[in-house]
């Protein structure tokens, strides 16, 4: 048991002092698991899942050699599967409740505000009938020739990169149909960023009646006329083409102006009508039009809406700088799936699948409270911090160790990378038939060689 003990402590100097055996235990106790003394009891599982992500999230079978101890990989994986999902998720919402405090720090508002970044992504996981039946596999694949992939809905805090909340559902959820999850994690006042999909009427509407704040860019079905006083349509049978169905109400500025939207009679389909008829039949938000240059020198016109209405407290080129800085999603999002190893779990059930979640999610978390700490030390900002010094720092940690100076992502605000990879000798092709027809077709071809 001592070296199991020693592994606990290599979750090394916990950033926030929650996975402590008492802590755990308390969990369980609330939730009302009973477990018996034995080698892997809740504590040393939870300790040990930590250190399988911190680590990679390596084989079952290498865990024992993390641990130091001779239990086998069945063993393991039967540690993890006995404690209930609620113990994960359990952990996760304590670590994200003793790092938000961080998020309400003055130097991580903007203009008074917290600030939050809500997208979707996707992650795959072995092919099982279970996780098939679960999950769904992308379309155009062949049975047999492709994996289950979830459909993912993160939140962020902009100003820090903690991680609120993650969302694993069927691959085709829609991302703001999960919009009642999300928002309860926000306080009045919050800011939510995202992309065009989460700027319908009825998202917006959701957001002011909870009293937070939407910034999004218009939706490209939408028509925006900043024209004084201009002419407007409604929907139905009478309907003009080509006008705005948004009455104009006040013009703050260069392509800057107040609008009323009026709901439409038709529901979202991830709404319920009775919810949605509980909505308001109109909703006052703010367009706002500039031409930005691009890291590769192009000029794009972006159009946001927004429910920031004042133009004095929030600047037309102060919101659409705030827009921009929405990449730095894609940023967090590549931390979890590419460093961290998320975009390929290893599970083969439901239940197993939204575990290993759960823990990725808990150490990303821990990894985040490091680099916040690394920035405050050497005196820069949080996104300057390298993520993956950060992890490799908790792989390789002694316990005692002090957090060193970790290394500093060059400035490279014109970055620009191409969404490709180069070609490796050895890449074979796709499938395109199940294995079991590929290997009849190898045995027919052998015969004749």
């Amino acid at each position: 048991m001592a070296s199991i003990t020693r592994a606990l402590r290599r979750i090394k100097q916990d950033p926030l002092g929650v996975i402590k055996p008492s802590v755990v235990e308390r969990l369980c106790e609330e939730l009302g698991y009973q477990w018996r003394q034995r080698e892997l009891d809740p504590t040393v599982t939870v300790a040990l899942f930590v250190q399988q992500i911190i680590h990679g999230n390596t084989p079952c079978s290498e865990v024992r050699r993390i641990a130091g101890r001779d239990f086998s990989a069945s063993a393991w994986c039967q540690a993890r599967g006995r404690l209930p999902l609620d113990v994960y998720q359990g952990m996760l919402t304590r670590v994200c409740e003793a790092a938000l405090p961080r998020t309400r720090q003055q130097n991580h508002l903007w203009r008074g505000h917290r600030t939050f970044h809500v997208d979707g992504s996707s992650f795959s996981m072995p092919d099982t009938p279970e996780l098939r039946k679960a999950f769904g596999l992308p379309p155009g694949q062949a049975p047999g020739c492709g994996f289950p992939t979830a459909h993912l809905l993160v939140l962020f805090n902009a100003a820090t990169g903690l991680l609120i909340d993650a969302f694993a559902s069927p691959l085709r959820t829609g991302d703001v149909s999960q919009a009642c999850e999300y928002q309860a994690h926000l306080d009045a006042g919050d800011i939510l960023i995202g992309d065009d999909s989460f700027s319908g009427y009825a998202h917006f509407a959701l957001l002011l009646r909870a009293n937070l704040h939407g910034l999004f860019p218009n939706h490209h079905r939408r028509i925006v006329d900043f024209t004084p006083g201009r002419a407007y349509t409604v929907e139905g049978k009478n309907a003009i083409a080509d006008l705005p169905r948004s009455r104009w109400i006040q013009s703050l500025g260069k392509d800057d102006q107040l609008v009323e939207w009026f709901k439409p009679r038709q529901c979202p389909a991830w709404m319920s009508r009775e919810d949605y008829d509980t909505l308001s039949d109109s909703i006052v938000v703010r367009e706002i039009r500039r031409t930005v240059r691009l890291p590769d020198g192009r000029r794009v016109t972006v159009t946001i809406v927004t429910t920031l209405l004042d133009p004095i407290q929030y600047p037309a080129e102060a919101l659409i700088e705030l827009r921009l800085r929405r990449w730095d999603v894609e940023t967090n999002i590549g931390h979890l799936k590419t460093t961290m190893g998320l975009d390929l779990l290893r599970c083969k059930t439901e239940l197993g699948v939204r575990k290993e979640l759960a823990v990725f999610c808990l150490v990303y978390n821990l990894v985040r409270v490091v680099m916040l700490e690394a920035a405050r030390r050497q005196r820069l900002s949080v996104d300057r911090i390298s993520f993956a010094d950060a992890l490799k720092w908790m792989r390789h940690a002694r316990p005692g160790d002090t957090l060193p100076d970790l290394i500093v992502n060059p400035l490279r605000p014109n970055r620009i990378e191409p969404r490709c990879r180069k070609r490796r000798p050895k890449e074979y092709d796709l499938m395109n038939k199940s294995r079991n027809v590929l290997r009849k077709a190898l045995k027919n071809r052998a015969k004749w060689v």
